[in-house]
């Protein structure tokens, strides 16, 4: 038998937000950081458009709106919109700066499909 205190602790461990790697976080701090502000965040949204009909926007902002999810990673925020979380769930933001790639990946375990570009999921 599970009591309401189980079952919420259970709930609060299941991925409600994106993951950001050790590296990406390095990445994104040393973005922060190049742009003189120590009030900015990392905001993922989702948005209509693309190849497969959504696509993913990375950017920073200072805004706080209702709803966002907001984690933290090595002392880089990263805020999701309430509209964006359901499709962003447990999706794991990683930088890659090889020969062959180099940006922001998103690996989505919600997207059903993708296109070539990485940029556009349904």
């Amino acid at each position: 038998m599970t009591t309401p205190a189980q079952t919420e602790s259970t709930e609060a461990k299941a991925p409600t937000s994106v993951v950001l790697t050790d590296v990406a976080a390095q990445k994104v701090k040393a973005l922060i950081e190049q742009e003189g502000r120590d009030d900015l965040r990392l905001r993922v949204a989702v948005q209509p458009g693309g190849c497969s009909g959504l696509r993913y926007q990375l950017f920073f902002d200072e805004r706080s709106l209702d709803g966002d999810v907001v984690a933290d990673f090595g002392g880089v925020e990263v805020v999701v919109d309430r509209m964006s979380a359901p499709y962003l769930a447990g999706a794991t933001i990683d930088f890659a700066d090889r020969i062959d790639a180099q940006g922001f990946t998103i690996d989505n375990p919600n997207a059903g499909s993708s296109c070539a570009c990485g940029d556009s999921f349904s």
